[in-house]
Formats: structure tokens, C-alpha cells, sequence
């Protein structure tokens, strides 16, 4: 698939005030500072579609953006922040969860990981609550242009083997670099299937 356009619509902090309509959501969501707006900019091919910031926990807000008029990609506050205070990440979580648990539209959401760190404990209590919840999702491998292959997948190993030890079947995967452009195809044509699914 190719994205040939790609317009912002509304931020909030109230999923009652996302865009009405029925149209997919595929929601991108991951620690602070994962990368997540550089990859959106990625598969968008817009370079300043997403503000990117070298400040962690920019993101405070639902973003939607439509996608060739068909679709829209939602860019979620991220998660974990710790200089935000308690009430702030209080917010951000509840934020997050109401999207993620109430939002029908929401067709899938794409788990951003850092390739380069370990397992992080933070990551993996969130997937394990989107399993608790019966929440569709991937995950996002970032940053893979910051390692050497085989460290990358050292590390792309070492997490899935931690969510096996909670899953009995993995769920999909991307390993992706928004500077090679690594991965984009595969996370396009992937969303490109589930809406031949849902929009048949």
C-alpha cells in the first residue's frame, strides 16, 4: 500500500470527541521517546506530519490523521514518563486506556519497542494488559538502523521470548528503522490486509 495522503484532523483528550464515522483506527502507542513520531513521518512519507521532540512525553493528546481518505492513523500519548508527576501520568493513563478500551473505530494498536534495550518491564505489563483486555495488536521494533543486525535481532529474540513465557501465540511483528525506511512496507501492506477485512 502507499499512503498518497495524509492530513491531520483533530488532537483532544476525549475519546467522546474523536471523529465520528466508522471508518479504521490503527493506533500507535510506546514509551516515551521510542520513536514514534519519526516513524509515523516514516510511513507517512511526511516529514513533520507527527512533531517529533528530542523531549520524552511530548505527546500528551489523541492525534488523528486521515489516510488516503480511508483510514485514519492515531498517534497516542506515550506511556511511562516519569518527570511527568504522578497526577500528570495519572491523565496520560486514563487518556490511553479510555481510547484503547472504548474506542470501537480502533481496529489495531502498534506496541512501539526501543530494538536497542533490553526487555523493559514497563512494555511488557502493558502488552500483558492489552491481552487481559482482548486488545488486537502488533509490535513495532524501533531504531533498528542504531544497532548491528545481529544485536537488533539478539534483542527482537530476547523480547519475544519474554511474552512467550505469558502467550501462547505470539503476536505479529516489525522490526523497522525510520531512517532506512526499514519495515514500511511490511507495516503498510500489513494494515492494507486488515482492511481488506473490515472494509469488505
Amino acid at each position: 500500500m502507499e499512503i498518497k495522503s495524509a492530513t491531520f484532523v483533530v488532537s483532544n483528550t476525549d475519546v467522546r470527541k474523536c471523529p465520528t464515522g466508522n471508518l479504521p483506527e490503527y493506533a500507535f502507542i510506546g514509551r516515551s521517546n521510542v520513536g514514534k513520531s519519526s516513524l509515523i513521518n516514516m510511513l507517512t512519507g511526511q516529514k513533520s506530519l507527527a512533531m517529533t521532540s528530542s523531549t520524552p512525553g511530548k505527546t500528551a493528546l489523541i492525534n488523528h490523521f486521515l489516510i488516503n481518505g480511508a483510514w485514519y492513523l492515531v498517534d497516542l500519548p506515550g506511556y511511562g514518563y516519569a518527570k511527568r508527576g504522578q497526577k500528570g501520568r495519572e491523565q496520560l493513563q486514563r487518556i490511553i486506556q479510555d481510547y484503547i478500551l472504548e474506542r470501537e473505530q480502533m481496529t489495531n494498536l502498534f506496541v512501539l519497542v526501543d530494538s536497542r534495550l533490553d526487555p523493559q518491564k514497563i512494555d511488557l505489563e502493558f502488552i500483558e494488559w492489552l491481552g487481559e483486555n482482548g486488545i488486537p495488536f502488533a509490535v513495532v521494533f524501533t531504531k533498528a538502523d542504531k544497532l548491528k543486525g545481529g544485536a537488533v535481532n539478539g534483542n527482537v529474540k530476547a523480547f519475544l521470548n519474554k511474552l512467550k513465557e505469558q502467550w501462547e501465540e505470539l503476536p505479529p511483528h516489525f522490526i523497522t528503522s525510520a531512517e532506512t525506511k526499514q519495515g514500511k512496507e511490511a507495516l503498510l501492506d500489513y494494515i492494507a490486509g486488515i482492511n481488506k477485512q473490515v472494509m469488505t
